[in-house]
């Protein structure tokens, strides 16, 4: 029943639906960002910036690009999608985790609104290519175009948690929110030194395949 509710909602209101949803979706991360992170007394100021940002900018852009996408370039064949996908990745996700950056900074007052753009905008571009390519794809074939927003806001809860996270505690990259998620009560540096340490045992580890020839030639030295 709410199913139906909610699609018909989404029909009848399409943008008001979707704008809304993707808003609520989003702040949604940011508060189970917090919950992980076991903090205290939970930033209520935060969530609100994130949920005005994501109203405002996100969730209104994603509703006219998708769009705008779909009159360009209709339909779902392959080149068709591809050709979305492109557009999508090179120009929609940079501006949007852009306006992230600096829209939450400058709702928080920050003097510099780009320190964070700046630190962390290329890891976390790079990151977003290894979640949204996927889940776009899903949402060109399989949505229709009014539910094409809302669907973004689901995918959008799981990534507004990593944002959210990279702004206040990470780097932008996917191994240091991976690494925070198991253990919340480590710092970005200590965070980071596991990082390092590990990749540095990997590298100090010799082959085995290396150490079974080495065995081998031995063998023969001595016959």
């Amino acid at each position: 029943m709410r199913r139906v509710v909610l699609k018909e909602a989404v029909k009848r209101f399409p943008w008001m639906a979707n704008v809304t949803l993707y808003g609520c979706l989003f702040a949604g991360g940011d508060l189970v960002h917090q919950l992980i992170a076991q903090k205290e007394r939970m930033d209520w100021k935060h969530t609100r910036d994130v949920a005005i940002v994501a109203i405002s900018f996100h969730g209104n852009f994603n509703y006219f690009w998708l769009r705008a996408l779909e009159r360009r370039f209709p339909g779902k064949s392959a080149g068709m999608v591809f050709r979305k996908l492109l557009l999508d990745q090179s120009f929609a996700s940079p501006l949007a985790t852009s306006v992230f950056y600096t829209g939450v900074s400058f709702l928080e007052g920050k003097e510099d609104i780009f320190e964070d753009w700046r630190e962390k905008f290329f890891n976390t571009w790079k990151t977003g290519l290894m979640y949204w390519p996927f889940m776009q794809f899903l949402n060109f074939i399989l949505m229709p175009l009014h539910m094409r927003t809302a669907f973004m806001g689901c995918c959008a809860f799981l990534w507004a948690t990593f944002l959210c996270f990279s702004r206040q505690s990470g780097d932008g990259t996917a191994g240091v929110a991976l690494a925070f998620v198991m253990d919340p009560r480590k710092t970005l540096e200590e965070i980071r030194e596991e990082l390092r340490s590990r990749i540095m045992v990997r590298k100090r580890k010799p082959c085995v395949c290396h150490i079974r020839t080495q065995q081998l030639t031995d063998m023969d030295f001595e016959g």
